[in-house]
């Protein structure tokens, strides 16, 4: 019964987990090939003495991390970082420094 159905219709998102369509996966792999030709045609025609453009990161995906959970993880980790470090500083060196 399911065999007639359209590849991007409701079923198949909420099989998938998303609502992208193949329209939308093929403009964001084109905006991706357009920076980094984009990049490699800049860097290619810079100044010799001027530093090159770096690579641009992809753009989001269904799958990936939002930006905003991405900053709170980073925050997270340096948080755990820094305890941990005043931890370390706390048993080598004498009390009072």
């Amino acid at each position: 019964m399911a065999e007639g159905l359209p590849p991007d219709g409701a079923l198949a998102r909420a099989a998938a987990g998303h609502h992208w369509t193949h329209l939308h996966w093929a403009a964001a792999e084109s905006r991706d090939l357009l920076d980094m030709l984009l990049v490699a045609f800049v860097n290619a025609h810079r100044d010799e003495k001027a530093q090159p453009v770096p690579w641009p990161e992809p753009s989001w995906r269904p799958g990936d991390p939002l930006p905003k959970d991405t900053a709170a993880a980073d925050e997270e980790k340096r948080a755990t970082a820094r305890t941990a470090y005043e931890r370390i500083n706390a048993q080598v060196l004498p009390p009072g420094r």
